[in-house]
């Protein structure tokens, strides 16, 4: 719906919006700040917001072989607070629910740059949201109710081509990623879903919180879903932190592995870098529930803090905790 970006004028830093009329794209001001510091937070905070709250409205949801719309219960919390508790909340699908767990996250972060500033400002940034909610909901009511868009309506809206950037390109909004998280759905009943969704924002929050995960030091996967943590010189160790499969198969609980890369060619054993390379698990620790999500950002940022850990971990017997946590190995993998 709309990009947003910020530009140096007469000693300000001007905040636009960018977005499409018609054929045209144009721009408007949202505020000016006194630094460019100060804007560029806001500036990827807005872009994160509307891509989150667009790219779901342009969509059909093509699990179990049918076709249907997105909710659209997201765009409330563009503007009403009390409706952001809602972004925490809900069951609809996988894909949707993370959508809105960004969504959440990138609202708070919102709040947070424009807290120091001005009233004005605060105000300028509260009414932008109020336009970017109204011309979507508009445009919306055009596309699938044929509700003829209001005349001061000043921004179009295309399903199939969303004008929205977000950091030059999200994962998560790609079609690949929304088909790989539908895949895991295939076959599940609606409890299983719910819990999934539950099991899917506790692992997706732990990576967020996660200084590393901004790093090379670790990766999510959707594939299992899967945390994976593997710090500079750790030995070649290496730990991952999966959720249950949605669809029952594999390990159907919590589980961490502590685990190592074998090379390939044995000749470069004991080598600091080899050609290639097998991950082998080591042991598992299998959890009787679902962790906290703070222990388990916990046990990421010891990995990296203290890499060397992971290869003393791996020594951990069954029945005994990883050394200054309370995961306890319930079976070795590799003797």
């Amino acid at each position: 719906m709309t990009i947003y970006c910020q530009h140096a004028n007469r000693g300000k830093t001007q905040i636009l919006a960018v977005y499409q009329r018609g054929d045209d794209t144009v721009s408007s001001t949202v505020t000016s700040l006194g630094s460019a510091r100060l804007a560029a937070p806001i500036v990827d905070a807005l872009n994160r917001i509307s891509a989150l709250a667009t790219v779901p409205l342009g969509l059909f949801d093509e699990r179990r072989k049918r076709v249907a719309r997105y909710p659209t219960e997201h765009l409330a919390a563009l503007t009403d607070r009390a409706a952001r508790a809602g972004l925490l909340k809900g069951t609809h699908s996988l894909w949707y629910e993370w959508v809105c767990l960004d969504l959440h996250q990138a609202l708070v972060d919102l709040d947070e740059a424009v807290a120091a500033a001005p009233a004005p400002i605060r105000i300028a940034i509260d009414a932008e949201l109020e336009a970017e909610e109204r011309e979507l909901r508009d445009a919306l009511a055009e596309y699938s109710e044929a509700v003829p868009v209001p005349e001061e309506n000043q921004r179009s809206w295309d399903s199939d081509f969303p004008f929205v950037p977000y950091r030059g390109g999200m994962h998560l909004l790609t079609r690949e990623a929304r088909q790989d998280l539908d895949r895991l759905e295939e076959g599940i009943t609606r409890g299983e879903r719910e819990a999934a969704v539950s099991e899917l924002r506790l692992l997706v929050t732990a990576f967020d919180q996660w200084s590393a995960a901004q790093a090379d030091d670790g990766m999510f996967s959707l594939e299992y879903p899967q945390i994976f943590a593997e710090p500079y010189d750790a030995d070649h160790h290496f730990l991952t932190v999966s959720a249950p499969d949605p669809g029952g198969e594999g390990m159907g609980a919590w589980h961490i592995d502590v685990c190592r890369w074998v090379p390939d060619d044995p000749e470069e054993e004991g080598e600091e870098e080899y050609t290639s390379a097998t991950g082998e698990p080591l042991l598992r620790c299998r959890l009787p529930a679902a962790p906290r999500t703070d222990d388990v950002t916990k046990l990421l940022s010891r990995v990296c803090s203290e890499p060397a850990a992971l290869k003393a971990w791996g020594q951990t017997s069954v029945g005994n905790p990883l050394e200054g946590t309370t995961f306890v190995v319930t079976s070795r993998l590799t003797e």
